[in-house]
């Protein structure tokens, strides 16, 4: 009894390590393309598709300053969503297993790896949900600030003292803006983002082969496809979600959507979709051979513990 729970603990810590390692290699391929997308999805009159946001920011605010605001809070927000994500998604698995009878993830269905991402992505939402606020904030911060009419005078701001900033006018609910657009998005997103890597690992594997066997580029291709359909089939809540935080908007989450549907059309629903998409496939595959590697070579390095 007791070796059984040193084998869960040491799986938690390794399952948690490995997803701090995958939130850092995910954020590091795809943030220029992820600040492109927040600026579509909150201002997207500004711009004139994905090549001329992209362009003008890099020539406005350069690299570190306008392809990369919001870094560091987007590290936080991946170390932390990843972390706590794959921690819960491995407990989440160990829970099926015992209700299901199977003797180890490997025997999990699909639609059981599935409900476990479903179950994990609500702890991993409410970790993120400030961190994500920030980073949001941070990216559009010239977009918020040409549009008071202060574009030309853009004072920058950390993201500590953006933090502090909003702790002091809005309290302990102004940095959980927008949890229940993320609750929205990373909940059915998670069901159909493992869904989809565990279904593609699947059928990649050749008869008798383990999915954990099937190699890096195999591994990546599904991890690309997990993200793809994680966006595909949440990308409406992501959007009303970044308007929400970036505008400090009390509106509610259908009544965004709503808004942004009437005033704007249906297709503002999925303004910055492409850039989602082009970033999404080799950051969420980085993601997952990070994490199954790192995994592997811990539980090596850890196999006599």
């Amino acid at each position: 009894m007791m070796s059984e729970q040193r084998n869960h603990v040491k799986d938690g810590v390794i399952d948690f390590i490995a997803g701090c390692l995958g939130g850092i290699a995910l954020v590091y391929v795809g943030q220029p393309l992820d600040t492109v997308k927040v600026k579509l999805q909150t201002f997207p009159l500004f711009y004139n598709g994905m090549v001329d946001c992209f362009k003008k920011t890099y020539i406005q605010d350069g690299i570190v300053r306008g392809l990369y605001a919001g870094t560091v809070p987007a590290l936080a927000t991946n170390v932390a969503e990843n972390s706590v994500l794959f921690l819960c998604y491995g407990f989440c698995q160990k829970i099926i297993i015992k209700s299901t009878g199977a003797e180890s993830a490997e025997e999990l269905s699909t639609l059981s790896n599935a409900s476990a991402g479903f179950l994990a992505s609500f702890f991993s939402s409410i970790a993120i949900t400030p961190t994500e606020l920030i980073k949001c904030k941070l990216q559009a911060m010239r977009e918020v600030s040409k549009q008071s009419h202060a574009g030309t005078n853009l004072n920058y701001i950390g993201p500590l003292n953006l933090t502090r900033n909003i702790f002091k006018n809005e309290g302990v609910v102004g940095l959980f803006r927008g949890l229940v657009p993320t609750l929205a998005r990373e909940m059915p997103g998670y069901f159909f983002f493992f869904g989809g890597y565990e279904g593609t690992r699947e059928l990649l594997r050749r008869p008798g082969q383990k999915k954990d066997d099937i190699g890096l580029f195999k591994t990546m291709l599904a991890g690309g496809v997990g993200g793809g359909v994680f966006w595909v089939t949440t990308f409406p809540f992501d959007v009303a979600k970044s308007r929400i935080q970036v505008n400090s908007l009390s509106d509610s989450l259908v009544s965004t959507l709503s808004t942004i549907a009437k005033h704007e059309g249906v297709g503002a629903l999925y303004k910055g979709l492409t850039p989602t998409l082009l970033r999404t496939i080799p950051a969420t595959a980085t993601l997952f051979a990070t994490v199954e590697y790192s995994k592997k070579f811990f539980h090596y390095v850890c196999k006599d513990i």
